[in-house]
């Protein structure tokens, strides 16, 4: 495959990587690094690099646009970035020391798990759900654009929400994910955050979590400008799409396609991880 045939290729998946990230707040990366490595072949550490790079332009393109609308809670994105900004510094650290196969493994079982968590149904909020105290001396409760108006939520079990973001951020430096997929989960069910509020608040937050692991990818000579740019272009433009139908899509089909992508990827990545193929 030339060079002219292999960047239009690569331009596609990533839009439709970036498209999949912005709908679901998976970030593009969750869809990039298995795409490059499964079906063009591309080395993973590369793979990772250039995943890395393309979340960063998966939140720059989503994010802004969130925020605008409304959706985004961003005192909730800066304060849990901080376990995930750590996070990433540890897990870029370790995925240097780890064999390939094994991270395609810890990728695909990653996969399937955030496929069974998001099929779950979020916890019912009682009608005279109260504050939390945390959460509420941090201001982190807020409201969203509802087909009926303003609707306004609660943020509850904040320490519980902050160590999965560590989890979350130790993720997206080992596999390159952005970990999207893990804090959507976070805010979602343990912290009982409205689905929408979830994806657009994890877009927000990916951007600053792959930065931190990226740089640690670049110094290791793992990011190729050749591949990475390609990755980021599409990435951009798919987001920017992902971004306008996120609005007018209902939670429920946001649910089935977050699960039915990461469980393709996820089968794929154990199967090829395990023969030890990556």
């Amino acid at each position: 495959m030339t060079i002219f045939e292999f960047t239009p290729l690569v331009f596609g998946i990533s839009m439709l990587a970036g498209f999949l990230g912005a709908l679901t707040g998976l970030g593009g990366g969750v869809v990039v690094t298995p795409a490059l490595t499964l079906l063009l072949g591309v080395d993973l550490r590369y793979a990772i690099g250039a995943s890395l790079v393309s979340v960063i332009a998966t939140s720059s393109g989503a994010a802004a646009a969130f925020v605008r609308e409304g959706y985004t809670n961003i005192r909730i994105g800066m304060f849990l970035e901080i376990a995930t900004t750590l996070g990433a510094l540890l897990g870029a650290f370790v995925a240097l020391m780890v064999p390939t196969p094994a991270i395609a493994i810890i990728f695909g079982a990653v996969l399937l798990y955030s496929a069974y968590l998001s099929g779950r149904p979020q916890p019912v909020v009682p009608v005279d759900d109260h504050p939390d105290p945390l959460a509420t001396r941090l201001r982190m409760n807020g409201t969203y654009p509802s087909l009926d108006g303003p609707r306004s939520y609660y943020v509850h079990r904040v320490p519980t929400g902050f160590s999965l973001m560590f989890g979350a951020g130790a993720l997206s430096g080992l596999l390159g994910i952005g970990s999207g997929a893990v804090k959507v989960l976070a805010m979602d069910q343990a912290m009982k955050i409205p689905f929408k509020v979830s994806t657009t608040t994890s877009n927000l937050m990916i951007g600053v979590t792959a930065a931190a692991s990226a740089g640690v990818y670049l110094r290791r000579g793992y990011v190729d400008p050749a591949l990475a740019m390609p990755v980021t272009l599409g990435v951009l433009a798919g987001s920017l799409i992902g971004t306008q139908v996120l609005v007018k899509t209902r939670t429920r089909w946001l649910r089935l396609i977050f699960s039915a992508v990461i469980v393709l990827l996820g089968i794929e990545m154990l199967y090829k991880g395990i023969l030890g193929r990556i």
